[in-house]
Formats: C-alpha cells, structure tokens, sequence
C-alpha cells in the first residue's frame, strides 16, 4: 500500500490517522505509517505519500526514539475484533522543497510535486531516486491541495523502519482519509486496477467515551513530547483481499459512535 518511483515491494503495512486536539497546536490530524520495504531496483527508490495538510514542515515529524512499536502496539490492541462488519460506501523553486534526515529515509516535502525534481540534487546521491515526470504530475493534477512526501531510501535488503508519524491542520473537519494509493513501478497508479493488500488500517479519537475502542498499551517509559500525539484507544481491521485503488476515509461522526465505516475513495 504505497507508490514507489522504482520496483520495490512492500509488506505488513500498518497505516493509522487520529484526530485530537493538542495542548499547543490545536485540533490536529496524526498520521503513522510502517512497513517492510525490499527495494528491487538497481539504485535508490522512494516512497511517495499524498497527506491532505494545509502545510507541513519537518518539524511535523514526530521521533518515535527507541518506541519504533508504537504502530504495532495499536495492531495488537485491535487485532482480537473480527474483521467482519466493514460497510464500504518544472520551474526550480527548490526553496519550496523542503529537505531533511527521517529514520532510514531522506525525506522531500513540497505542496507542489513538479518542483521536487529541482531539489533532487539535495539528496544523496546513494538515496537519490528516479522521478518520472508523468508520475508528478498525476499528484499534481489528483491531489491539489496536498503536500507530497517523498521517502528516499537505498536500503536494499528487507529492513523494518521506524514509523513515520506526523501531524497536520486537517482539511476536511468531517473526515480522515489516509493515503493509500498503490503502485510499485514507478508509473502513475492505475485507478481502474484493483491492487493486493496487506495491511491494517487503524483510527483514534480523543474525544470519544472512556470504553469507545481497544486500550492500546504503551510503555510506561513512553516520553510525554510522543504521548501527546498518540491515542488512548483505537479501532481498526486488518485488509487482505484486493480492493479498488485509491484511500481509505472513515467519517468523524461515525468514528466516534464505534462505526467502523471505512469507505476506499479516488
């Protein structure tokens, strides 16, 4: 459940979004992302992720530390629930390209994807990837309105990353949708293809009732500068049969009645 700019393969995708109102900066949307990546091409690869935020700086990136299981502790909270009951409704502008180190990924972030292809050259060259031009502009014209995440890496064996965890202004108030598009070739995602999965996909709220979802149970050690962006409780299933491309959207209101209404949107 990801795009790639080359062949690579990737496994045991743990995807979660939670809405929550923090203490400094607000009503906020946090997304955690992991998984397995064996990069199959020659050279560098990269990830690329479509986040609906207003704006995003490195300083959105959440260090987990050595709490790398944060995302598979919320798996394990879930994991006992069926999985049944699931209702499925060019200019060089590099300063706009922001740059910098995450776990194992050189990370670029831009609001614009045709402008990453200009900040390449900030990248090293051991993680520097191929870029088709056709694939940036398939974000551009699917996704205005987003910033792009692209997640170099060299790391050719099978390899578990820490998570990545962020968080945004959310766009849409009544919604959390996560990117989930899937494409592993380098070319644009094909919409009209249904893809594999293998993934779970998990929510939280911290507005909900003290027996809304799964207790997740974190280390007592847990540092309150990452306690602050994680939930207290989750909902979630586990996907692995093909499924429309695209992301998947959970509506706010149904999440906070214990609906479980994911719907896959284009």
């Amino acid at each position: 459940m990801c795009v790639s700019t080359a062949a690579a393969e990737f496994s045991g995708t743990i995807l979660y979004g939670g809405r929550r109102r923090h203490p400094v900066h607000g009503l906020i949307e946090v997304v955690g992302y992991q998984n397995t990546a064996v990069n199959l091409h020659t050279g560098p690869n990269a990830m690329l992720l479509h986040l609906p935020a207003r704006a995003l700086t490195p300083g959105q990136f959440v260090p987990v530390g050595r709490h790398g299981d944060v995302l598979t502790r919320m798996v394990d909270a879930v994991r006992p629930v069926p999985a049944g009951g699931i209702d499925w409704m060019g200019s060089d502008e590099p300063s706009r390209v922001q740059v910098f180190e995450h776990d194992v990924y050189t990370v670029l972030l831009a609001d614009d994807p045709t402008l990453i292809p200009a900040a390449l050259h900030r990248v090293p060259p051991r993680r520097r990837p191929p870029l088709r031009t056709d694939l940036l502009e398939f974000y551009a014209d699917a996704y205005p309105g987003h910033v792009m995440a692209v997640c170099c890496f060299d790391n050719a064996d099978a390899r578990r990353a820490k998570p990545l965890l962020l968080w945004y202004e959310p766009t849409d108030p009544d919604r959390i949708v996560l990117p989930a598009l899937d494409c592993h070739t380098g070319a644009p995602p094909d919409l009209d293809r249904p893809v594999p999965t293998d993934h779970w996909i998990l929510f939280g709220l911290d507005d909900a009732g003290d027996d809304w979802g799964e207790p997740v149970e974190y280390p007592g050690a847990l540092r309150h500068e990452l306690r602050e962006f994680l939930p207290r409780a989750v909902l979630g299933t586990e996907f692995t049969a093909p499924l429309p491309n695209g992301d998947f959207a959970v509506a706010v209101d149904d999440l906070r009645a214990g609906r479980l209404n994911v719907e896959r949107v284009r």
